[in-house]
C-alpha cells in the first residue's frame, strides 16, 4: 500500500500554507495525501459545547476545519486522493503516532515574532523529535502562499551520516523528481590550537570535509547534478545561509535523549527556528 504524505491541520493560514505544499509535494511522488487534525474538542458533543461557550458550532467542530482543508487540497491538486481524520487527543501524540505510517509529515508554523519562536517548540519540534518519518516544517511567509520552487535547488546538509543515509536519500529524490540540481554543504572549523599563518590544519579539516561530502554522495544517481560546498564556520549558519538559496533545506536527525525522551540536535534546531525556507528533518538510526 502507498505511504502518504500526512499534513497537521489546525485551521490557521500556516497550516493552510502546508496543506497546500504537501498536496504539491503528493502531486509529485504520486503518493495520496492525508489531513489530520488533533483536538481534545471531539471528545464532547460539539453542538452542547457550542452552545455553553456561546460560540458558532464551527469554532468547535474540528470535523470543520479537515473539511475545509480537504476541500482546499482537492482544488489544488485534483488528481491525488486524499483523506481526512480527526484525533480525539493532543496534536503532538497523533501526528507522533501518523509518522509511523507515512513517506513524510508536513507541519506549517509561525515564525516570525519572538513569542512565535517559542511556540515553535510546541508542536513542531516535538514532533520533529519524535517522529517515525521526515518531517517537513513550513514557517510562515508574508504572502501566506505555498509556490512552485522558484530557486531550482535542494539544499543537504552533510554531518558525519555515512553513504546512502535517511537524509542523503531523501534529499537525492527530492532533486531527483524536481529536476533541479542537489547543494550538499559541509561545514568544517579550523582547530581551536592552530596558530594564524599556520594553513596546514585548514587545510586538512577542509580535505576531511570534502571526503565527507564523496563519501556521503556515493550512491547519488549519474545523472543528478550535485554541487558540493565546504565551508568554514558553524554548521548552523552555513546551513542557514544555503536556506536562502533553496527551495527545501534537508539535514539528517540523529537524536539526543534529554529528561523528557528524545530531542534533536542544535544544528536541527536553529534550522527549524531560522531557515528561509521549508526545512526536512530526516530521523537517521541510532
Amino acid at each position: 500500500m502507498d505511504l502518504p504524505i500526512v499534513v497537521g491541520v489546525d485551521g490557521s493560514e500556516p497550516s493552510v500554507r502546508a496543506v497546500d505544499w504537501a498536496a504539491d509535494e503528493a502531486a509529485l511522488r504520486g503518493a495520496p495525501l492525508r489531513l489530520v487534525y488533533g483536538s481534545l474538542w471531539d471528545r464532547y458533543e460539539g453542538a452542547l459545547l457550542a452552545q455553553e461557550l456561546h460560540k458558532p458550532l464551527e469554532e468547535v467542530m474540528a470535523r470543520d476545519v479537515v473539511g475545509a482543508a480537504e476541500e482546499r487540497a482537492r482544488c489544488r491538486r485534483p488528481e491525488v486522493k486524499v483523506t481526512t481524520e480527526v484525533l480525539p487527543e493532543e496534536p503532538e501524540h497523533g501526528l507522533v503516532r501518523e509518522s509511523g505510517s507515512a513517506l513524510a509529515l508536513v507541519l506549517g508554523c509561525r515564525g516570525r515574532s519572538g513569542m512565535a519562536e517559542a511556540l515553535l517548540g510546541s508542536v513542531s519540534l516535538a514532533v520533529a523529535g519524535h517522529a517515525h518519518c521526515p518531517v517537513i516544517v513550513l514557517r510562515d511567509s508574508h504572502d501566506n502562499q505555498a509556490r512552485t520552487g522558484v530557486r531550482g535547488r535542494i539544499a543537504l546538509g552533510v554531518g558525519e551520516q555515512p553513504a546512502g543515509s535517511a537524509a542523503v536519500r531523501f534529499a537525492v529524490d527530492e532533486a531527483r523528481l524536481r529536476g533541479v540540481p542537489l547543494e550538499a554543504v559541509r561545514a568544517w572549523r579550523q582547530p581551536p590550537h592552530a596558530t594564524t599563518g599556520h594553513r596546514e590544519p585548514a587545510r586538512l579539516q577542509r580535505q576531511e570535509a570534502l571526503e565527507l561530502l564523496e563519501e556521503a554522495l556515493r550512491g547519488a544517481p549519474a545523472g543528478l547534478e550535485v554541487d558540493r560546498r565546504t565551508v568554514e564556520g558553524h554548521a548552523r549558519g552555513a546551513l542557514i545561509a544555503v536556506s536562502r538559496e533553496a527551495d527545501l533545506l534537508v539535514v539528517g536527525a540523529r537524536r539526543g535523549h534529554g529528561h523528557f525522551g528524545p530531542r534533536l540536535g542544535r544544528v536541527a534546531r536553529a534550522v527549524l527556528h531560522h531557515a528561509a525556507c521549508p526545512v526536512a528533518v530526516v530521523p537517521e538510526p541510532a
